[in-house]
């Protein structure tokens, strides 16, 4: 994000390191600059980073040449985040701006006597769409430092890199008296989020991100908790845009390779008043867990060389294996897209279609067409089950999260209804798709998985256009009759009925539909300012 040039005088809060404009001036922003350290490691080389996180007593080589950690805390610290706020907004946990000042105040002393490690780098690459960023790490844990760099993009030496974003993070030092003594501190206003007591990846991560979502809706747009990919077609360049809470299947539907299609981004992107899309990162934070060569090929070689960093794989010897979940199912990875073929610094002026992912195990189909306020419903309904990537607490449990979006750290109704106005104003084509399950769980025989060729038959169907759809009667959306790809004896995980039907199980489908359909009115009724258009097209 490019901000107004600055034009005013600075002066030094008493506390902390919080610079504010003396009385009268115009701000664009308040500046922060990181505490004094006993010794900073400003911007090292990937491999400098990379020989201090091989000092860490819990790093360990693998035979691809890369390096493994195993870490204290294995997922995002939901419990543990807090909006510095005095005035709470009911959706999100709110620390007191006093209380923020203290805390604030000891992680600075306790940095006093620590040696960091500064990153800089750019949410970003457009120069006039980025936003500078920074990452603030004790160096005991290089690894962050190292991961971290991988997903910036690279910062410009030709001038001084002011950052508007900054993740102050102390992995050592506990925060007493919150859950699990861990305390994520996000400070909207001055663009910083600190970090106390997590050795996990991903709060560095996110931390900037969650940020970076504020400023994109301040612009006009909407930040997108999606990967995006170009799909080559005969018609011309596809650009697909893939919603989904982490562990739904995101980021293997957007490394898929339909057509020798290329990923441009896995995480986040931002949908601007334009129609453009904006990338975010430079590189992919993974899940590894049943990470194979012959379902996803591009991320298991990605993630089985050299310059990936792994976080929590089950490692016998040198030997990492992927499905071994004894300490975690939530094994991760990140690498660089320079070391894949990648789109990540394309200029994407619009996008053709937009996927819900909806990991279920019910009724929801392989695919459905969604279409106006319905697409805005399901978008803001984030319907899937939770898996280990949002924490202990969300695995395995049947989740509502608009916008499959738990870091957009906003009013939820905001998001709704810039979707609707977005997609108004440059429409896409809307798909809900499931990547789990119909017709129950794993444990019950009359279940049909939906598998990696089925999803992938149908984003190749979606981005060619060849897919046959009929109106749904329970749900009112498009269901499809036909994919190319997809065997006719699989129909039934395009048509729930059928199966229901087929096993003798119609009045327990009615029931469940009839529930459902309540309970997606009543969840969408929670929302004061959520667009009555958007709340009634699932009635």
């Amino acid at each position: 994000m490019v901000w107004p040039e600055r034009s005013y005088e600075l002066k030094r809060c008493e506390r902390g390191n919080i610079f504010l404009p003396d009385e009268g001036a115009t701000v664009a922003k308040m500046l922060f600059r990181p505490p004094k350290a006993a010794r900073v490691i400003e911007n090292p080389s990937p491999e400098e980073v990379k020989e201090l996180a091989a000092k860490m007593p819990n790093a360990r080589p693998t035979a691809f040449g890369n390096l493994n950690l195993t870490t204290e805390v294995a997922s995002r610290s939901k419990r543990s985040t807090f909006i510095v706020t005095d005035e709470p907004d009911g959706q999100n946990q709110a620390i007191s701006r006093d209380e923020a000042l203290r805390w604030a105040d000891a992680q600075d002393a306790y940095i006093a006597d620590q040696e960091m490690i500064q990153i800089d780098g750019f949410i970003g690459h457009d120069p006039e769409f980025r936003t500078p960023a920074r990452l603030f790490i004790e160096a005991a844990n290089a690894n962050i430092a190292g991961m971290q760099q991988q997903l910036y993009f690279e910062r410009d030496d030709s001038g001084g890199h002011e950052p508007e974003l900054t993740v102050v993070y102390t992995p050592n030092l506990k925060a007493d008296g919150y859950p699990d003594d861990r305390l994520i501190m996000v400070d909207l206003e001055q663009g910083v989020t600190r970090v106390f007591n997590s050795d996990y990846f991903g709060e560095s991560k996110k931390g900037a991100l969650r940020m970076w979502n504020k400023l994109v809706y301040e612009q006009g747009g909407l930040p997108l908790h999606a990967g995006c990919k170009i799909i080559p077609t005969r018609a011309g360049r596809r650009i697909g845009l893939i919603v989904g809470l982490s562990g739904t299947g995101k980021t293997t539907t957007t490394f898929t390779r339909q057509n020798g299609s290329l990923p441009v981004q896995d995480d986040f992107v931002a949908w601007m008043p334009d129609g453009r899309v904006y990338a975010t990162e430079n590189g992919c934070f993974a899940k590894t867990f049943g990470l194979n060569p012959d379902d996803e090929p591009t991320i298991h070689g990605a993630v089985t060389q050299p310059d990936s960093f792994l976080e929590n794989v089950s490692q016998h010897g040198e030997d990492v294996d992927f499905y071994d979940t004894s300490y975690t199912p939530n094994g991760r990875a990140t690498f660089p897209f320079r070391v894949i073929e990648s789109a990540a610094s394309e200029d994407i002026e619009e996008a053709h279609f937009l996927l819900i992912l909806n990991k279920n195990e019910n009724v929801i189909p392989a695919v459905a067409k969604l279409e106006g306020p319905q697409a805005a419903a399901f978008f803001m309904l984030g319907e899937t089950q939770g898996t280990s990537a949002g924490g202990a607490d969300e695995a395995g449990k049947f989740l509502r999260v608009p916008g499959t979006n738990p870091f957009f750290p906003m009013p939820h109704d905001l998001q709704g209804n810039r979707f609707l106005e977005l997609l108004e104003e440059h429409p896409l084509e809307i798909y809900l798709m499931n990547t789990g399950r119909v017709g129950g769980p794993e444990s019950d025989e009359r279940s049909k998985k939906v598998k990696i060729k089925h999803s992938s038959a149908i984003v190749k169907g979606v981005a060619e256009g060849t897919i046959e759809w009929e109106r749904d009667r329970d749900f009112d959306y498009q269901v499809a009759s036909h994919v190319p790809g997809i065997d006719a004896e699989d129909i039934d995980i395009l048509q729930p009925r059928r199966l229901y039907e087929a096993t003798g199980r119609t009045e327990e489908l009615d029931a469940g539909i009839a529930r459902l359909k309540d309970a997606r009115a009543e969840f969408l009724g929670k929302f004061p300012s959520l667009s009555e258009e958007i709340v009634e097209s699932v009635h």
